[in-house]
């Protein structure tokens, strides 16, 4: 009789086989299927900081109450990153993200019939319980369908969708603007539409399977072979032709597990600090600039489109730069050139406010959002990739627990600190989230682009990992450097 100690030694031995092998043209479409989620936050986030003017011009919110509808869903999405992230380990991540994006499509339509402030709050609140849980168990099967550095280019390519989605929302709003149509009606129009692309994807994941290493670490090894031949070409020789149960991982153990192992605590505790550095960011100047640049007067409505546009094709191509030089920058040049620029363009941006040189604002967000795309490309990555593969989704919504929070918290609270600071001293303050980003990557982060975990027990213990070599600190990819400016040893070699 097959002892449990015997079924999760194979398993075990398989996970980490799977983890190492290239990808196949199936295992490409389901990253891209589980990147372009992004898509949709994209559009439903940046949809209503250009609907804001019109919102509050119908329903009369207060500053407060206006920043709460904007950051709502925020809220829920880091309750919604926390609760997928444990429902797709241990249910499975099929049945997570089908039941999500079905109740994305609902929530998104029924934002266009609410009838008051608290209404809007209460059902963007809802919305992002599912967004929250999709993004966790996407991460997860970019990281389980795709070979090691490949998966790292795919996972840093959310910022490059998300660029994508703002762009799309940015020229939908602006069209139904000039339309003439009823501002009353426009907003709740532009909100609902977000429910289109969300169908389209429900409709393209329902032939997707769960992950061979899910389906792996659940002893549910037939099932996994037929995955693993589908999208890593290998049947899994080494697994018997039957299923067995396995004891599930206590999901208690997930920190543990990280904590015990250097490489991992260090990469994500920058993981955690760059999501929340950047996700403030974000929510501060750039999730406001529409409003900035019409309450300064910078530009009208129609024109701070247009220039808004224009900036944010600026950043999609930097969101789409930023994974294609991973390879070569490594994850921690990426992160410095990203955060590096965003603080100075911050600065800039607030120098232009006070002295009222309104033509170059443009400029400097430009430039804030390039570095931006760039310092929020990897977080997510780094947090799901150098986590133990029994919490994949897991680490994925605990990582994106730290966007979400300090999303919510600087949407809620930028509009009455610029209100009561101005705008030129907020985005001063602002700037120094930037700041800690670029010192959390130069000093906290080690080199870990082409890490592949590989966990010989159920708590991570006698962990050995494949890292890439590091990356100079001038930036340029030296192909047998090592990593011995993080670490006093590398982290191939590393114990726990």
């Amino acid at each position: 009789m097959t002892t449990q100690a015997e079924v999760r030694h194979l398993s075990d031995s398989a996970a980490r086989h799977v983890l190492a092998r290239h990808g196949t043209d199936a295992g490409r479409r389901t990253g891209w299927l589980m990147i372009s989620t992004i898509l949709i936050e994209a559009w439903d986030l940046y949809a209503i900081s250009f609907l804001l003017l019109f919102v509050k011009a119908d329903l009369n919110p207060s500053a407060s109450m206006l920043g709460l509808a904007s950051g709502a869903v925020q809220l829920g999405a880091l309750i919604g990153a926390v609760c997928g992230g444990w429902f797709a380990d241990r249910f499975g991540r099929r049945k997570v993200f089908i039941t999500t994006m079905a109740l994305f499509v609902v929530l998104a339509l029924a934002q266009s019939f609410v009838t008051s402030m608290w209404e809007l709050v209460l059902v963007r609140f809802l919305l992002g319980l599912p967004l929250g849980s999709d993004i966790s168990t996407g991460y997860a099967y970019i990281m389980e369908t795709m070979p090691k550095g490949k998966r790292e280019v795919m996972g840093n390519r959310w910022q490059g969708m998300f660029g994508l989605g703002e762009i799309a929302a940015i020229a939908v709003v602006t069209g139904l603007y000039l339309s003439g149509m009823d501002h009353s009606l426009l907003w709740r129009i532009g909100l609902g539409l977000g429910a289109l692309p969300a169908l389209a994807l429900l409709i393209g994941r329902l032939d997707v399977p769960d992950t061979a290493l899910w389906l792996i670490q659940r002893g549910k090894f037939r099932q996994a072979k037929a995955v693993a031949r589908k999208m890593f070409g290998d049947d899994l020789a080494m697994l018997p032709d039957e299923d067995f149960r396995i004891e599930r991982p206590r999901t208690r153990d997930f920190l543990a597990g990280i904590w015990k192992d250097p490489v991992r605590r260090r990469s994500s505790v920058f993981a955690w600090i760059s999501n929340a550095m950047q996700g403030a960011e974000f929510a501060a100047f750039a999730f406001y600039l529409p409003v900035i640049l019409v309450l300064t007067g910078v530009s009208g409505i129609g024109a701070t489109n247009f220039i808004t546009g224009a900036i944010y094709v600026v950043a999609t191509v930097s969101g789409f730069v930023a994974p294609m030089v991973t390879p070569r920058l490594g994850h921690r040049g990426v992160a410095r050139w990203g955060f590096g620029t965003a603080f100075l363009s911050l600065l800039l941006a607030a120098l232009f406010l006070h002295l009222d040189w309104k033509w170059l604002v443009p400029v400097a967000a430009g430039a804030l959002m390039w570095g931006h795309y760039w310092a929020a490309s990897n977080g997510m990555t780094i947090a799901s990739m150098v986590a133990p593969s029994r919490y994949k989704a897991t680490a994925s919504g605990f990582g994106y627990i730290f966007v979400k929070l300090a999303a919510f918290v600087t949407i809620f609270f930028f509009p009455i600190m610029f209100e009561s600071l101005g705008v030129p001293l907020a985005t001063v303050i602002v700037s120094v989230l930037s700041l800690t980003g670029y010192l959390a990557a130069t000093y906290v982060l080690p080199e870990v682009y082409g890490y592949v975990e590989q966990d010989a027990e159920q708590n991570g213990e006698n962990a050995q990992h494949d890292v890439a070599p590091d990356v100079q600190e001038d930036g340029a990819r030296g192909a047998e450097s090592g990593i011995a400016e993080q670490s006093p040893k590398s982290p191939t070699k590393e114990r726990t």
